[in-house]
């Protein structure tokens, strides 16, 4: 049986703002992240986040299911819808170094993100038609995502 084989493509450094609780109940929390910009770079793809979007996330028993929805625009003008669905978990030490502004190694933590594309420009509909996979970490105040597509 054929393994899937991942490729890095970009990654996606997004410039958030301070969350904002919403709350839902005693047992999960709501919160929103607002997205103010950033940058994405690598061998398939580079051009800039958009200041638009965010990420909202619901956190149940240290486990944080997150969905971001922003724009990227390539180098070239075209804009990018993105969708990008995942998981953070971390213990509780992790997180307060995190909150701190420390640069925690990824491997101390679980961020993972499957992120899906949009858009009608004929150089980019490479990313409508192709799953990726994001490993995601907190640095310098960014949120980093290194995203491979999967061959």
């Amino acid at each position: 049986m054929k393994q899937p084989e991942l490729e890095f493509a970009f990654e996606i450094r997004v410039d958030v703002d301070r969350w904002i609780p919403i709350g839902r109940s005693a047992d999960e929390d709501l919160t929103f992240t607002p997205i103010t910009g950033g940058t994405v770079a690598g061998p398939m793809l580079t051009g800039t986040v958009l200041p638009y979007g965010g990420d909202w996330a619901v956190e149940r028993s240290r486990t944080s299911q997150l969905e971001a929805r922003y724009l990227l625009r390539a180098d070239d003008g075209a804009v990018i819808d993105i969708l990008n669905r995942g998981y953070f978990r971390a213990s509780e030490e992790v997180v307060a170094r995190l909150v701190a502004g420390e640069n925690v190694p990824e491997e101390e933590y679980y961020f993972r993100t499957a992120p899906v594309f949009q858009t009608d420009a004929p150089a980019h509909r490479w990313l409508a038609e192709h799953q990726f996979v994001g490993l995601a970490r907190d640095e310098d105040g960014q949120v980093c995502v290194r995203v491979f597509v999967v061959r």
